[in-house]
């Protein structure tokens, strides 16, 4: 991976912990969560539109399309559940535990070879994040139904990222924002609907409208996180290598979580941060 590659990765990665504190500090997260969702839609067609790029070329490759909307579908509805029940800096690090699940695929169904020092790697970073999971008073399993949510967004993370690097080879970032994103939010709107009844379109589309700026800006952030990652598979990013220093983002969310939410153990989580830099270093002079 060259290091200006690996340099807009991390500046995503940077970027990706800001607006789920965004999201988790509001009051609805589903709404918070779903008027970003309408940020997102309004800046990837002003983008598509004023670059010129033919927002119909994603028919060319719907089949990824589609898979990279299941993917955000679980990614999205878990990520949501669980900045409502539990710590930001808790579940985090296994939501963004994206490397085992590319590497297993790639693995398993591709037939694609890794060196050791590069799996050994990962692993590291993987330790690492999971390490942050703990803290005095706290286990893994002590809320089930959290860790679940966590372990679906997970499933969704893996899925679009292979869908979405594969996309890549064919469409322009900003194409496939606009219809993955188009596509989840009535997606997510009769999701909402059927669990519990809640007409969460309406009121989010009122809340929108009350706090444009506010949304746009949340929007804008996790836009510009989104548009790096599918920027740099268009550049022929390793997958696998990619996901792994994305969870740079971690430290980030254990601070942020730690200081800003006070979760506790911040020193604690610090210490296991390093390891898991030491993890992404090694990713990035290997990979």
């Amino acid at each position: 991976m060259g290091l200006t590659i690996a340099a807009l990765v991390l500046l995503s990665a940077c970027l990706h912990p800001l607006w789920n504190t965004l999201i988790k500090k509001g009051e609805n997260q589903r709404i918070g969560f779903l008027a970003l969702t309408l940020g997102m839609i309004s800046i990837s067609l002003g983008h598509s539109l004023l670059a010129g790029f033919d927002l119909l070329a994603a028919f060319e490759a719907w089949d990824l399309v589609i898979f990279s909307w299941v993917g955000q579908m679980c990614y999205g509805s878990g990520l949501v559940a669980v900045l409502r029940r539990g710590d930001l800096s808790a579940y985090y690090p296994i939501i963004r535990s994206t490397p085992l699940i590319v590497i297993t695929f790639n693995f398993l169904v591709l037939g694609q070879s890794y060196d050791l020092l590069v799996i050994l790697f990962v692993l590291l970073v993987l330790f690492a994040a999971f390490m942050l999971q703990y803290r005095r008073g706290h286990r893994l399993f002590d809320d089930p139904v959290t860790l679940g949510f966590a372990l679906l967004s997970l499933l969704g993370t893996g899925i679009y990222t292979l869908a979405d690097a594969s996309a890549m080879q064919a469409l322009e970032p900003s194409v496939l924002n606009f219809w993955v994103n188009l596509f989840c939010f009535p997606s997510y709107c009769l999701l909402y609907w059927l669990i519990d009844r809640d007409n969460v379109g309406v009121r989010t589309v009122k809340a929108f409208i009350s706090r444009p700026f506010h949304y746009f800006m949340i929007g804008a952030i996790c836009y510009s996180s989104y548009f790096l990652i599918l920027y740099v598979y268009s550049e022929g990013a390793d997958v696998a290598a990619v996901a792994t220093v994305r969870q740079a983002s971690i430290p980030i969310s254990v601070l942020i979580g730690g200081l800003y939410f006070r979760e506790g153990a911040v020193l604690r989580r610090l210490v296991a941060s390093l390891f898991l830099a030491m993890g992404i270093v090694g990713i990035i002079l290997n990979g």
